[in-house]
């Protein structure tokens, strides 16, 4: 089964892919978990990676491809993947396409996890992680079972993006809107887009995009 979670920053992808790895047992792969990967493996794009970082430049979309593209060989790949945060563009999106067909694969489903602005942004504003395995909470919706102890690990270290703020959200919610969210269209028109109401509770939520992977996989 390979996915892609679609959405806008604070729509859950993150929290989603990791419930859906546990589920069907696929790997989760984040644009910025697969960078520090290979720049740690030290790899032949990795390398290259870390120079254009060193140099205080922007990773370009060749050697993004390039990470993505090792790391789908990777054994843990072989049964399917989810996608989150890539492709963000539709350059990326192309790019992966073409990639895919080269690999003899292709993808199954797009879930859009679709959310309200203004119902984001509060959700944003209350959020906060384990510092040690990334598990996702929230001051209103989502604390953890034991107070100040991680229900995932038992950590007691947890953190907050010091970015999750209206000022800041919105300005990442305008980057999104502009490049990412053409994606729904392109993947709309390839017959891969499927709809999930993001807005509810992390459990409904979860189960509605489980129907429609298993609905997609059925096919």
């Amino acid at each position: 089964m390979n996915l892609i979670l679609l959405g806008p920053p604070g729509a859950g992808k993150g929290t989603q892919a990791r419930m859906l790895t546990d589920h069907f047992g696929i790997p989760q792969l984040s644009t910025g978990d697969m960078l520090r990967e290979a720049v740690a493996a030290e790899t032949e794009v990795g390398l290259r990676a870390k120079a254009v970082m060193a140099e205080g430049r922007l990773v370009s979309d060749e050697i993004v491809n390039a990470i993505v593209s090792d790391r789908l060989d990777r054994a843990d790949c072989a049964r399917g993947f989810i996608l989150d945060g890539y492709p963000r563009t539709l350059q990326q999106a192309e790019a992966l396409g073409k990639m895919l067909a080269e690999k003899g694969r292709a993808l199954d489903c797009v879930v859009e996890i679709a959310v309200d602005d203004e119902q984001l942004i509060e959700r944003i504003s209350g959020r906060f992680t384990c510092a040690n395995c990334g598990e996702g909470y929230h001051d209103i919706f989502k604390m953890p079972k034991v107070a100040d102890t991680c229900d995932r690990c038992g950590s007691k270290e947890f953190k907050r993006r010091p970015d999750d703020n209206a000022d800041t959200l919105r300005t990442r919610l305008q980057a999104y809107y502009k490049e990412t969210s053409p994606l729904v269209g392109y993947y709309f028109a390839k017959g891969l887009l499927r709809r999930v109401d993001g807005m509810g509770e992390i459990g409904p939520v979860h189960a509605a995009i489980r129907e429609v992977v298993e609905r997609c996989a059925r096919r």
